[in-house]
């Protein structure tokens, strides 16, 4: 390894096997509970709770440390509005003009999909996820990003977790194309939007597809070479 500056690994536990086999099975039980819904509440959730699940994804690995993402918090009525607007513009395209080809859509047929989106006005958050392809480590610098759509789904997944790991529920939305994101939350155009992730409580009656619940096997997803 090359000479640089390093900081001692100070914050490192090491739990005792018996320790580390239950917190890994505790961790599968509760992460096993998300799931994605599309019946929110419009309850309000303190935005103290959703900046602190973004401090914990901006924790996550990225290429250079670069960090090659942004949040965009989307909590007024005008701005959610105007979201679910835009985005029914081409889910509707998707979903009623058959733009995403016969096969997407059987594909999506057991998920109960289609082209109204109530969720992006109703929940109380709509976190727009941005992957940066200019940036650094330091704010204001302009240099390459690399593995930014890697980076940006690391960081996305350590959302997801803290945001369940909180109390919350929450759903993955990508309308495409994504542009209109960047008008309404004042990003600039070199700022790839990524995901409309939809966060708040379950509304009344809330459930989630059956198909959804089916999970491939410890067995079909993994191999010991």
């Amino acid at each position: 390894m090359k000479d640089h500056d390093a900081l001692p690994l100070s914050d490192y536990i090491e739990y005792p096997v018996d320790e580390m086999k239950s917190r890994s099975a505790d961790f599968y039980n509760d992460i096993k509970r998300r799931h994605t819904i599309r019946e929110f509440s419009d309850r309000d959730v303190p935005q103290e709770i959703i900046e602190n699940c973004i401090r914990a994804a901006g924790t996550a690995p990225s290429g250079a440390n670069h960090q090659p993402w942004h949040f965009a918090l989307i909590r007024s009525s005008d701005a959610k509005k105007q979201v679910r607007e835009a985005a029914e513009i081409e889910e509707r395209k998707f979903y009623d003009e058959r733009k995403a080809g016969e096969d997407w859509l059987d594909a999506l047929a057991d998920l109960g999909t289609d082209s109204s989106k109530p969720y992006l006005e109703t929940a109380p958050w709509t976190i727009a996820i941005f992957g940066q392809r200019r940036g650094g480590v330091e704010v204001g610098m302009d240099l390459k990003n690399y593995y930014v759509p890697e980076s940006v789904g690391i960081a996305t997944g350590f959302l997801i977790a803290a945001l369940h790991n909180a109390g919350l529920a929450t759903l993955t939305h990508t309308p495409k194309p994504m542009g209109f994101i960047n008008k309404i939350c004042g990003r600039p155009d070199n700022e790839k939007p990524y995901i409309l992730l939809v966060v708040g409580y379950p509304g009344e009656g809330a459930s989630y597809p059956k198909h959804s619940a089916i999970k491939k096997s410890l067995e079909d997803i993994t191999s010991v070479i």
